[in-house]
């Protein structure tokens, strides 16, 4: 979950999306090492470039010794740095690489998901809604981001467009007292999936964080396994803000996975590489899009091949 589209197609499209954070990596590669011998200035420049694409400096140093490894004063094709870019990223990628999925032996399945404002949160559970509802699953929408009328609207249109039933309350409504409601309701009428919604606003970041822990303190209190699964939706472009982002909702929410969205907008797509090098949180799925489609299941070995713009 969610489904796959056929292969070539996603691939197709991610390639594309990942083609500007794809093309900041390889010019910079083609530039370095076009009939130049590998040195310690070659080596750092593609440091720097590895860097600056936001894979971090741990991956920049693994990806640099490998291509360092038996190679040093001789030329190297730009080619075969991108073949190592590509193995090494996927070798980073590859554990962290994990199909979300649904328990249903809990009823119903509680998944929480948060996010800062504008990274797409709401928009992602409209989609892993209607993924879930394809699916067969019954699926009930909660509202909790009170603070924006948008995003309650929004959920309603999604719920619609879907078939999951959505509660909400107008804005300013007390979002862990409806959170509480939403649960209750959902064991009564026998529903497979509750997402909840939640505000995701930064600029009072102690507020925040105390309403995340009052909401998953109130849905423990129907179930103190709940919520069954947190998933933080991060914004490609914000690069290296996603860091201290995964730091602030751990803390407040305790994140068991993420969703990447807005690939398609960024050079900045290598920092999905720094976050599973420094946080190792399994990555569920991207996004590419708006569409439902455009959310797919995360593969190590296909992103890492698409960032590498190697084939």
């Amino acid at each position: 979950m969610p489904e796959p589209e056929p292969a070539r197609g996603w691939l197709r499209r991610l390639t594309a999306g990942l083609s500007k954070s794809s093309r900041a990596l390889t010019t910079g590669i083609t530039d370095i090492f076009t009939k130049r011998k590998l040195d310690d200035d070659t080596l750092q420049e593609l440091e720097d470039v590895l860097i600056q694409a936001d894979l971090g400096v741990e991956t920049a140093m693994r990806i640099t010794e490998a291509v360092a490894e038996g190679r040093y004063d001789k030329e190297i094709e730009p080619e075969e740095v991108k073949a190592i870019l590509a193995r090494e990223v996927a070798a980073v990628l590859e554990p962290v690489a994990q199909p979300f999925e649904f328990d249903a032996a809990q009823q119903p399945f509680v998944i929480l998901v948060v996010g800062v404002n504008g990274s797409g949160k709401t928009t992602t559970i409209g989609k892993l809604g209607a993924i879930a509802t394809r699916e067969g699953f019954s699926v009930k929408l909660a509202a909790c981001d009170t603070f924006r009328a948008a995003a309650i609207d929004q959920l309603k249109v999604w719920g619609e467009r879907s078939g999951a039933s959505v509660m909400a309350r107008p804005q300013g409504s007390d979002a862990s007292g409806l959170a509480f409601d939403a649960f209750k309701e959902a064991k009564e009428d026998g529903t497979d999936i509750l997402i909840v919604d939640t505000a995701g606003r930064l600029q009072n970041k102690a507020h925040l964080m105390e309403e995340l822990e009052k909401i998953v303190r109130v849905l423990k209190k129907h179930d103190e396994t709940a919520p069954h699964s947190v998933l933080l939706v991060l914004d490609a472009t914000t690069g290296q803000n996603a860091i201290s982002q995964v730091e602030l909702f751990q803390k407040s929410a305790g994140v068991t996975g993420l969703i990447m969205t807005k690939l398609d907008g960024t050079a900045r797509g290598g920092i999905l590489v720094a976050l599973s090098q420094k946080f190792g949180l399994p990555v569920h799925a991207i996004g590419v899009g708006e569409s439902i489609d455009d959310l797919q299941p995360f593969d190590a070995d296909e992103f890492a091949r698409a960032i590498a713009g190697s084939e």
